[in-house]
């Protein structure tokens, strides 16, 4: 085991500082404390510092109809900033929150299919297309979903800024 510090962090990987001399393309298992092991690639590596992207599992393509969903909702009472394409940036309110996507409030309501970047605090933005609308609700799908252990970090924040403390896990 080779210790690592983790010196920036993004939905698909991450950037570390360690004494292992790593080398591009290598696969590595990242252990992060309470949340398991993440598989990655190491994309670049300069001396110290090496850029990681996580390995994530296919995800199965299908429509929404009645199918099941890949991931479950997380129901979360928070703010996140969202950014329409040629629009300056604006903060909504998230309903509910999982790997593969989540649901706001718009006061501005958005088209069907419409890109947008949603930018969780501290992390880079993400972008995510509107699946469904009803009312002033929207469902949005992220162009590649989030790491398990990431999507752990956002919920984590998300649950201690609205001063809950914790989250559950919403239905359907």
């Amino acid at each position: 085991m080779i210790e690592a510090t983790l010196i920036d962090l993004s939905f698909d990987g991450c950037g570390i500082d360690c004494a292992a001399g790593l080398r591009a393309g290598e696969r590595i298992a990242l252990s992060v404390e309470r949340r398991g092991a993440i598989l990655a690639t190491v994309r670049w590596a300069a001396g110290r510092k090496a850029g990681l992207a996580f390995i994530h599992a296919p995800v199965r393509e299908e429509s929404r109809g009645d199918a099941p969903r890949q991931h479950p909702r997380v129901s979360i009472d928070g703010e996140v900033s969202l950014r329409r394409p040629g629009k300056l940036g604006f903060r909504v309110r998230l309903f509910d929150l999982s790997p593969a996507g989540c649901k706001a409030e718009f006061v501005e309501r958005p088209e069907l299919d419409e890109q947008v970047w949603i930018k969780f605090d501290s992390m880079e933005a993400l972008e995510a297309r509107i699946c469904w609308l009803a009312g002033t609700k929207a469902g949005m799908k992220f162009a590649r979903p989030i790491h398990a252990a990431v999507f752990q970090l956002v919920v984590d924040r998300l649950a201690a800024s609205d001063g809950r403390g914790s989250t559950q896990a919403a239905g359907g």
